[in-house]
């Protein structure tokens, strides 16, 4: 009984250290601005053999367009703060010898209000045209636990 104790808690020792050198490899992760969302591609190395979900926490400021209650176009006035969230979950079949590939897309933003996007009042309709992201965030969860996360300026 005390063997298998002792065998158990190497195993778990040598999971927990497999799992603290999840890493990206080399030139990855990339970021692609489409407009008004953000397409996260990489490589990750050095997995278990869990599943895993990878969110991406993009940053940026949107452009935007005002649309007057008769119609009429009028580009915003104001940069509103956007932040997008996007996940992705990988089964631990698709992991091979501790690597994955994965690609996160964020979603659409939140549309703001009119006087958020700087129309004259809220009668009017704002949307956001282009988003200027800044940053990104890319978190590696496995086994319910964080084991990579990894901030980049964009």
């Amino acid at each position: 009984m005390r063997r298998q104790a002792i065998a158990l808690v190497l195993a778990s020792a040598a999971l927990a250290a497999l799992a603290a050198s999840v890493h990206f490899k080399p030139r990855s992760p990339t970021f692609t601005d489409n407009g008004t969302t953000l397409t996260a591609t990489g490589t990750l190395a050095g997995l278990g053999n869990e599943d895993i979900v990878v969110t991406v926490e993009a940053t940026g400021s949107a452009s935007t367009m005002c649309v007057s209650p008769g119609g009429n176009p009028a580009p915003g006035q104001n940069k509103v703060a956007v932040t997008v969230t996007g996940t992705q979950t990988i089964s631990a079949s698709e992991i091979k010898n501790g690597t994955v590939t994965f690609r996160v897309t964020t979603p659409e933003p939140r549309q703001p209000t009119g006087k958020e996007a700087g129309c004259p009042n809220d009668n009017w309709t704002a949307t956001i045209t282009d988003v200027t992201f800044t940053s990104a965030t890319v978190t590696v969860v496995q086994g319910g636990e964080v084991v990579l996360k990894q901030t980049f300026k964009l």
